[in-house]
């Protein structure tokens, strides 16, 4: 089962993983503390470009290995047998973004992928016969049509084309899954049953309003979600037995608003008796409860006083949950099936890393190891076990993610809590440079510049782990800090709703709170803080240099937008399910009073504050943040005759996918950050000039950028 639920910036779903086990890294020596001559400078190219594998998926049966792997500086799925891993041979052909979601079909002679146009998010789902390699479009409709037949038109003049999610695989129909696809209304997804061989869709249940489903083991659609116009959740249940479809649903529970961001349905047991939901009702953070569907009785499976459950580790076949995660610090496994102890306290003693298991095959024998470091690239391992015996199995290396990590010198992350000025405690994680730090307490010897790295979302979170941002800060000479301000989510429904209308209020106080940690614990010094983030952390740069434009040195805005109320009049027309929880947590452009207020807390109010240097990086095809909210805002600062750099990728969306067009803006960026904080940089050499990056303002603020590579291309 797959649910998704949509947040502002950024897709937020039941993450549906497997088990880490955490362990500590081995602290070096203060006498191993490299100098600063001693740390060379990482290439961009070493951080930012492809990995060498990535996303590494057994077949179900065990016979082969898929991972992605670059063709031409182009990512694509690879597939080799499982006795010659490092054999692979490419299955798919692009060319232009890469391929970043794609699963094995349970019929192990076919991976399926999807596909979007320049970052557009219009999801095209794709099967390619690994023998073959015949490649076939599985929801070849390319417009959606409007009353009259014709095309519906976008703002920008293009054609709206579906997007389709998948929501249900299973074992036990390996030729078929289950996806949602709004071909029919741009705003509500409909529930089609897709045979993978043949391309045969059919329908299964039309969307009358809902946010989202969920399908059972049988692929019966046994749950429906909407929100109210006062942001609860109702949930309903679907009457198998019911002949009538429009009258088979009846109300199973009302969320209210303060927990529908901590209470939600997952999916169901094997038989479809048990539901399992993340729950918080009557508490503060999200336990993981199972419900009979028959009696009503509730039962807790596993619970955290400080965070929301967060990853499973589910059987293959059995889907019973093996163990549960909980991510406050560091992510922390609670495990549930004895039967796997065992096999974890084994693979414990293969690395020092966090370890995933990344992928099972269906029988259970064999299972993808992944292992998580802070300061060093994935390694991968094959675990072969006997599911029948309670002994441990044996793990074998494969390789990592990126070779040219195995021997640098990178920093370690280090989980901090800061509170803010009401109490709240932010978790956070701090990176800074190794040669800073003499006797290895995480703490710099003499204060260094800081760059303030704000995620997005809002409604997500950092979370300790190997970060390539962190590490290329922290290898140019800065600390970086990592902040969960409030409105991050896996911290309890309290943490999440302290932000409702606090867009630019007490979110952006936790931010500062942060930075005034920081200057008084001598992290860093006060004039020598950058803040930095994409999307909502693009926007947090924004209200940093407007609200507060004395605190920031410079600000990096990556796809952030400029205006809350013309971002929420932008919105993807699928996110229309969602959009009562958009006015209930930000605010409702479409009252008087209410876009007032949101204009109160929009960074394009208030360019004339302006007066730290500020670089700007758009997708040309984001859906969620349009070009129109890094347009307005660059043309408003022009016009006042404020310095600005505007980086616009013409074949990118939500954020920058293609290799080139990543090293391309970080060559960009470290340059500025060089320039107005002090740290040191790569020259830019031919990274924009290799990227499809357009400057039209402010590329004379770039030291190093040749007047060539500003030209459009």
């Amino acid at each position: 089962m797959h649910l998704k639920f949509l947040s502002l910036i950024a897709a937020c779903g039941v993450a549906v993983s497997a088990a880490t086990l955490t362990t500590l890294t081995p602290t070096a020596n203060a006498a191993d503390t490299p100098k600063a001559k001693d740390v060379p400078i990482l290439a961009r190219e070493v951080l930012f470009g492809n990995p060498d594998v990535g996303n590494l998926q057994l077949s179900p049966d065990g016979k082969f290995l898929a991972y992605l792997a670059p063709i031409d500086g182009i990512m694509n799925v690879h597939v080799a047998p499982i006795d010659q891993p490092t054999k692979g041979t490419p299955v798919t052909k692009d060319t232009k973004r890469g391929i970043r979601q794609y699963f094995w079909a349970y019929n192990n002679a076919q991976i399926l992928y999807m596909q979007d146009d320049g970052g557009d998010e219009n999801w095209k789902l794709h099967a390619v016969d690994v023998k073959t390699l015949a490649d076939k479009d599985l929801t070849p409709f390319e417009n959606i049509l409007g009353e009259d037949g014709k095309p519906i038109m976008q703002p920008n003049g293009k054609p709206l084309r579906p997007t389709a999610e998948i929501l249900a695989s299973s074992h036990d129909f390996p030729n078929e899954i289950v996806i949602g696809l709004n071909n029919r209304n741009p705003e509500l997804h409909d529930v089609y049953r897709l045979n993978t061989l043949t391309g045969e869709m059919t329908k299964v249940l039309e969307n009358e309003g809902y946010v989202g489903f969920v399908v059972d083991g049988q692929y019966r659609v046994r749950l429906a979600m909407r929100f109210t116009p006062a942001m609860q959740l109702e949930i309903f249940q679907r009457d198998l037995s019911a002949k009538d479809a429009t009258k088979s649903w009846k109300s199973f529970a009302t969320i209210d608003g303060v927990d529908t961001e901590t209470t939600r349905p997952i999916g169901f047991d094997k038989a479809g008796d048990w539901l399992y939901m993340s729950d918080s009702r009557g508490r503060n953070t999200g336990g993981l409860f199972a419900i009979n569907m028959t009696t009503g009785e509730k039962k807790v499976i596993a619970e955290d006083a400080h965070a929301d459950v967060g990853g499973l580790m589910v059987h293959p076949t059995t889907e019973a949950i093996q163990a549960v995660a909980f991510d406050y610090l560091r992510n922390e496994w609670t495990v549930l099936d004895k039967s796997i102890q065992v096999d974890l306290d084994y693979l414990k003693t293969v690395t020092t890393g966090d370890l995933n298991i990344v992928s099972r095959t269906t029988d259970d024998r064999a299972w993808l190891v992944a292992s998580m470091l802070d300061n060093g690239p994935v390694k991968y391992y094959r675990y072969e076990r006997d599911p029948k015996t309670s002994k441990a199995g044996k793990a074998t290396y494969l390789f990592s993610n990126r070779k040219s990590l195995e021997n640098a010198t990178l920093a370690s992350m280090k989980p901090i809590v800061i509170k803010s000025r009401d109490g709240l405690e932010l978790v956070s994680y701090l990176t800074i440079p190794v040669q800073s730090d003499a006797n290895n307490d995480g703490t710099p010897d003499q204060p260094v510049p800081l760059v303030l790295n704000v995620h997005g979302g809002p409604w997500a979170r950092d979370s300790w782990g190997f970060d390539p941002e962190s590490q290329w800060l922290a290898n140019r000479g800065y600390a970086c800090l990592q902040v969960n301000f409030r409105g991050s989510t896996g911290l309890g429904k309290s943490f999440v709703n302290a932000a409702d209308k606090e867009w630019a209020g007490k979110m952006h106080d936790d931010l500062l709170d942060a930075v005034d940690w920081a200057v008084k614990n001598k992290i860093t010094t006060s004039d020598k803080v950058a803040i930095m983030g994409g999307s909502y952390g693009g926007y947090a740069t924004l209200v940093g240099l407007t609200f507060t434009p004395d605190v920031f040195a410079c600000g990096v805005d990556i796809v952030g937008p400029s205006s809350i109320a013309t971002l929420l009049e932008n919105i993807p027309p699928y996110w229309a399910p969602f959009y009562p929880v958009l006015v209930n947590r930000v605010g409702d452009p479409s009252t008087k009073e209410g876009r007032a207020f949101l204009d109160s807390r929009s960074p394009l109010t208030k360019v004339d504050a302006i007066k730290k240097p500020l670089l700007i990086g758009q997708g040309a095809n984001d859906p969620r943040v349009k070009q129109s909210e890094a347009d307005q805002i660059v043309s408003a600062m022009t016009r006042k005759n404020i310095p600005v750099t505007y980086v616009l990728f013409p074949d990118e969306g939500h954020g920058f996918a293609k290799a080139s067009n990543r090293l391309g803006f970080y060559a960009v960026t470290e340059a500025f950050l060089a320039q107005h904080l002090g740290g040191r940089a790569e020259p830019i050499g031919d990274a924009v000039a290799k990227s499809t990056a357009k400057i039209p303002v402010g590329a004379e603020g770039i030291p190093g950028l040749k007047v060539t590579d500003t030209k459009a291309k």
